[in-house]
């Protein structure tokens, strides 16, 4: 994964800091990754199917904003799939089909990789920093 992190990382409210010193970081509950309909972080499952989940991802960024989600599910591109400007949400949305099981990603935004802010749920990657997670 070609990236540079961001200069902070977003702090959870009343949660505790994640420690960098640890192998891995907090997952989905798997009683709460298939509950119907889903909301999880700024994810949202729109159907399900035996193979997997239509999953959209949300982030608020400015309106002219370069706006894509990268992660294990495209390679890691980080232009593969953008996500759209929803001018009455005041947010970037784009809807993806993942496979059951667990996808690490981040958002790209103007080519500045960033956690997805309201992921509590993160694992540390081999480059010594975050990626948000999602359970299907």
């Amino acid at each position: 994964m070609k990236a540079t992190q961001t200069a902070t990382l977003p702090k959870p409210q009343a949660r505790k800091p994640v420690s960098l010193s640890k192998p891995k970081a907090r997952r989905v509950q798997p009683e709460a990754a298939h509950e119907e309909p889903q909301k999880t972080c700024a994810l949202m499952c729109l159907t399900s199917s035996q193979k997997g989940r239509e999953i959209q991802f949300e982030i608020c960024a400015e309106p002219d904003s370069k706006v894509y989600v990268a992660g294990t599910f495209n390679n890691w591109d980080p232009t593969s799939h953008p996500l759209k400007h929803q001018p009455e949400a005041g947010v970037f949305r784009g809807t993806i089909h993942l496979p059951d099981g667990k996808h690490e990603y981040k958002f790209v935004v103007n080519g500045v990789w960033q956690l997805d802010p309201q992921c509590p749920h993160w694992e540390i990657n081999e480059h010594g920093t975050l990626n948000s997670v999602i359970h299907v």
